[in-house]
Formats: structure tokens, C-alpha cells, sequence
């Protein structure tokens, strides 16, 4: 288990990145950690795997301390692995090479076999003989996550994982990755703008706002429950908006058109989503965004209702 005791960390005389953050993450399971960007999300994966010296609090590996770089000379933990934005791969040799690098020469079956395994989970079979110069950016980082996978650590650390990969493979690879890393009850943390890391794969949400955690919880009940704007527009647009006098966050999805009611409003945009329209409305002089199934005119009024 992974246990975050009330770390903070700050660089040099700047003001805090992370204050008083205190969780845990059992053996095998994933934590997603969303936020906009500054607040502190790949800070908090670096103190995680020992690449910072924290101001305040402590980290636990099981009963193991997680230290930074004043009491390691190579920083990191070796039961943990980190996938950073930059990669860090060697360009000058191929695919299957760089994910080998970390494997033992003295069993090259047991090698091989274990290579072929993680380009099937990357969708990067036919890709095994090249050079990794000769990659786009979204191969390079399927390549660092197969690589840092090679030695099944304990704990997997992934910044933005799918932040350049192309939509088309993103879901299929996302669904190979974390199947396989629930299979071999391996944890993970995964710092994200994308809602679709956090609602379909992770186990628990993290939330941060202003260098703090403000949401952690399973990621249906945030979603469904949003503390505030801020929370619930990291997975949707949302309306904020007044009824009876009370301040209420509903997203699109929760507001339906129907043939009578007394909340009135009138369409000022749509915007076409592919199985449905965005339609932006005024109601009660706000801004008002719902889904429909067909496209309405500019300046036709409709029936709302709130769900």
C-alpha cells in the first residue's frame, strides 16, 4: 500500500506546489489525479517516486520510505516506475530494444517472450525493428510505457500517458493498458486532463485546485456530485446557474426539452456533436447548454426541464 502522510513540497523560495496532500493506494489499484494545468499533478508524481526531497510529511511503500535525492544517489525507487512527458528513450535503437534494455541478457527466451508481450499491449508489433528516431511522438510514448512495464514494477506513475496519441488508437490502447495492469495487480497513478482515464478505468479520484486536494473519492461519486464548477468542468461543460433562488451545476446531459413547462428559453447557438447538438439558450438572461437530437433555429423558444 502507498501512503501520501500530509507531504508538501514548494521550489526554492516559490509558493507551495503541494500542501498537505494525505492519501493512500492499495496493492493493484488505480488512481487517477486530475486538475488544470500548474496545480501541481506531475510535481506530485515526481515526490512519488523519490525524484524530490519533500518540506513536510512522509511516503510509504508498504513499510518501506519513499526518500529523494539527499538519500539516493540515483534517485527514484526500483519497485516503482515513472513515464514522464519527455520519454527518455534511446533513439538509436529499435522498439524492442529499448523495452529489452531493462530485462536480463541471461534469459533471452524469458526476454523475448516478455517483449512480444508489451508491443501487443502498445498495438506496436509491427514497429518492433525500427529505429525509435523514426517514430511519431504518440509511438515514442507507447514505447516508454511498454519499457517501463518490462520489469512489472509495483507501482506504475503516468504523466498525460495519452497525450499524443491519436484518438483512433488512444481508446484501444488505453482499454489494453489497463486491463493488462489489472491482471498483473499492478497500481497505478495517472495525472490527466482527459475525463475518459478517470471515469472508465480508475478505482479512486483525486482532484486538485490551488496546490491542494480538494476531491478524492471514487470517480461516479464526484462526477455525479461535483463540490463545485470547477470539478464537475474537468469532465463536461457545465451550467451554473440560478433556480429559485438557488445555485445549482447541471451538465448538459441533465437538461431536456419538452412541450410545457414554466422555464422558458430561447436558442442563441447549436454546435453539432456527431450523435447529438450542444444548443446554447438564454433563460432567465443565462447562458444556458443542453444536448438535443436534432439542430433548432436561432431565436426558437423551448420548454426546459432540469433533471
Amino acid at each position: 500500500m502507498l501512503k501520501v502522510n500530509h507531504i508538501s513540497f514548494k521550489y526554492k523560495k516559490n509558493k507551495p506546489v503541494l500542501e498537505a496532500f494525505n492519501f493512500s493506494l492499495k496493492q493493484g489499484e488505480h488512481l487517477c489525479v486530475m486538475g488544470e494545468s500548474g496545480c501541481g499533478k506531475s510535481t506530485l508524481l515526481k515526490t512519488i517516486y523519490g525524484l524530490l526531497d519533500l518540506k513536510k510529511g512522509t511516503i510509504f511503500w508498504k513499510e518501506q520510505p519513499v526518500l529523494g535525492p539527499k538519500k539516493h544517489l540515483v534517485p527514484g525507487m526500483d519497485f516503482f516506475k515513472y513515464v514522464a512527458q519527455d520519454f527518455d528513450l534511446m533513439p538509436y535503437i529499435s522498439v524492442s530494444e529499448n523495452i529489452k534494455k531493462f530485462l536480463s541478457r541471461f534469459y533471452p527466451e524469458e526476454s523475448e517472450k516478455r517483449t512480444q508481450e508489451l508491443l501487443e499491449v502498445i498495438e506496436m508489433t509491427a514497429f518492433e525493428n525500427t529505429k525509435v528516431k523514426n517514430l511519431s511522438g504518440g509511438q515514442k510514448q507507447r514505447v516508454a510505457i511498454a519499457r517501463a512495464l518490462a520489469k512489472e514494477p509495483e507501482l506504475l506513475l503516468l504523466d498525460e500517458p495519452f497525450g499524443q496519441i491519436d484518438n483512433f488508437k488512444k481508446n484501444s490502447l488505453r482499454r489494453n493498458l489497463f486491463r493488462y495492469l489489472k491482471e498483473k495487480n499492478i497500481a497505478c497513478i495517472v495525472a490527466t486532463h482527459d475525463k475518459s482515464d478517470a471515469l472508465s478505468f480508475a478505482d479512486k479520484l483525486i482532484v486538485i485546485k490551488d496546490n491542494k486536494i480538494i476531491e478524492n473519492d471514487s470517480p461516479k461519486e464526484i462526477y455525479n456530485n461535483p463540490k463545485e464548477k470547477y470539478v464537475a468542468a474537468l469532465f463536461d461543460d457545465v451550467n451554473e446557474i440560478i433556480i429559485n433562488n438557488k445555485k445549482v451545476l447541471l451538465y448538459p446531459h441533465q437538461i431536456k426539452i419538452i412541450d410545457k413547462s414554466d422555464l422558458k428559453a430561447t436558442v442563441l447557438n447549436s454546435y453539432f456533436k456527431g450523435s447529438y447538438w450542444l444548443l446554447e439558450a438564454e433563460f432567465n438572461e443565462q447562458k444556458v447548454f443542453f444536448n438535443h437530437a436534432s439542430n433548432l433555429e436561432k431565436g426558437e423558444n423551448v420548454f426546459l426541464i432540469f433533471k
